[in-house]
């Protein structure tokens, strides 16, 4: 039991030597780190810290003084010079102007942009197509008569998202040696009557021919849009846009297009024939652009109506246009009337209005 006491105080007393001893090197180890710190000659880097920036501070010698500068010797005054004549006003006018007529030579003013680029009082203010396609171009004069008044009805068929939808279309057609009206509309018919579309061009008629002043349009479930022919001002605008072009005579709408060209047919028929091309300037709702229309040559064409012959004209979209194609098939014997015509959309859907009655009428 004793030799345990006796075991048991050396391991005391080892175990407290021990802990001096780790104290001891603690606090040496402690005053060194402390010393690098304050002197920065010694120390133990940290791999998981960043390294520090050092300042480098140096003292400089103070600015040295510029010498100053020597006193001016004082001069003596030169004797006046005779005085100078007066220059004419005319001299005295141009030397005070010389030095702004070498600035505007350098920046060219408003005034010279104007002489160098005339403005033409008819140029758009705004064009959204600017490629030849959308600029004006002056219309030719064709020999025409225009299509007596008539009712013309046609049946129709689409086709619409993979769907085929039939209907009716009615062109009523008014005219006189002055003006003219035409308006129409289209319809589809489910459990009953839908009206997709109504449009009217009325105007003059002209020695371009046909020559529209306003051209309205409603889709369904849309609102009326108008296309103005501003004769007196010589400028085409539109409600659905800001848009305005110059108007130089011969231009068409959308609807009166093909009356124009049934009044070309019926003042030479001469003027038709396979390959010959018509360019018109073409205005819509919001815009306006020339339109090619080719005469494909003469075809027999079926309709409701019955058979008949027609000369197939066709206005194919420019290349990378989403617009429309259109084919108007215009017939001789039936007063050079639309018989047929289809458009067709870039995603192949289309619409084919196909005559079906023929009324003549008188102009209200």
């Amino acid at each position: 039991m004793f030799s345990s006491l006796f075991s048991h105080g050396q391991q005391y007393r080892r175990r407290r030597f021990a802990h001096w001893l780790a104290l001891l090197g603690a606090s040496v180890l402690f005053h060194v780190m402390l010393v690098n710190w304050a002197g920065g000659n010694l120390g133990i880097p940290s791999l998981h810290t960043k390294p520090q920036n050092v300042v480098s501070v140096a003292l400089l010698a103070p600015p040295v003084a510029a010498p100053a500068a020597p006193p001016r010797r004082k001069t003596k005054p030169r004797r006046p010079l005779a005085p100078t004549p007066p220059l004419p006003a005319a001299v005295t006018e141009t030397s005070a102007l010389a030095p702004q007529a070498s600035a505007e030579e350098s920046v060219p003013s408003a005034n010279a942009s104007e002489e160098v680029f005339p403005v033409d009082a008819k140029t758009p203010a705004v064009l959204e197509n600017e490629d030849d396609s959308a600029m004006p171009q002056a219309a030719p004069v064709y020999k025409f008569n225009p299509p007596p008044p008539a009712e013309l009805t046609y049946d129709v068929q689409a086709l619409r998202d993979g769907k085929q939808w039939h209907g009716t279309g009615i062109f009523r057609w008014e005219a006189n040696a002055n003006s003219y009206r035409l308006s129409g509309e289209a319809s589809v018919r489910l459990l009953f009557k839908i009206t997709v579309l109504n449009f009217n061009s009325e105007g003059a008629i002209n020695a371009h021919g046909i020559a529209p002043v306003l051209y309205s349009e409603t889709p369904w479930r849309k609102s009326m849009t108008n296309t103005h022919f501003q004769h007196a001002n010589k400028t085409i605008s539109f409600s659905a846009s800001t848009a305005t072009y110059p108007y130089q005579g011969g231009e068409q709408d959308r609807a009166s297009i093909m009356w124009q060209l049934a009044s070309i047919g019926r003042g030479d028929a001469a003027q038709f024939a396979a390959g010959t091309e018509f360019d018109m300037m073409v205005a819509g709702v919001r815009d306006a652009e020339s339109w090619r229309i080719r005469v494909v040559g003469m075809e027999e064409i079926e309709t409701a109506y019955g058979k008949m012959t027609a000369w197939h004209v066709l206005r194919a979209p420019r290349i990378g246009s989403y617009d429309q194609q259109l084919d108007i098939w215009l017939a001789p014997q039936y007063e050079w009337y639309p018989a047929k015509l289809r458009y067709t959309y870039a995603n192949g859907d289309y619409l084919d209005m196909s005559l079906s009655n023929l009324t003549p009428s008188a102009l209200h």
